[in-house]
């Protein structure tokens, strides 16, 4: 069986480096075995991919492609704290926001993009409780953000030196 890092390889998709919080936050939290991660916007090298509401300027199936890069967003999130990836034993739960024009009702859809990368890359253990809700906007007028809990197998290990002005590692 293949571990997370060879799948990722395998689907030609990198961890990004983790993107730098645009507010007063941290990207993600360690708590005990549970990672919780700041929600995670379709950011590459720093930039926005694309602005809008989905079921306007923006397709349901370019939306599920962004809550890819959600996800591989959030997972370096989580893997900064946990450890690294092979720390990340489960997927828990995925919450997905959408920025969603009038009457527009396929947020599920949506958030299935971000749903469907976690079980190709975690199998069985990225199965997970989910919400995929309906937004007016989001930061930045990004179509999609995407936040997840994630378990991991050991221990919480031991608090990292904290020097940001919001206690970030910084090291």
């Amino acid at each position: 069986m293949s571990s997370p890092e060879e799948r990722i390889a395998g689907l030609g998709l990198t961890l990004p480096p983790v993107a730098a919080p645009a507010g007063s936050y941290v990207p993600a939290q360690r708590s005990g075995p549970l990672v919780y991660t700041a929600g995670q916007l379709p950011l590459v090298d720093g930039k926005l991919l694309a602005t809008g509401k989905v079921g306007d300027t923006v397709t349901a199936e370019e939306a599920a492609e962004l809550a890819r890069v959600c996800v591989l967003n959030a997972l370096a999130a989580a893997a900064s704290v946990a450890g690294g990836l092979p720390a990340i034993t489960r997927i828990v739960k995925v919450t997905g926001f959408v920025a969603s024009a009038p009457g527009f009702t396929g947020q599920p859809q949506v958030v299935n993009g971000a749903s469907d990368l976690l079980t190709e890359i975690f199998g069985a253990a990225g199965r997970h409780a989910r919400s995929a809700v309906g937004v007016a906007v989001l930061p930045l007028d990004a179509p999609v953000e995407v936040e997840l809990i994630a378990e991991t197998g050991s221990p919480a290990a031991s608090p990292a030196r904290l020097s940001g002005p919001y206690g970030e590692n910084t090291s």
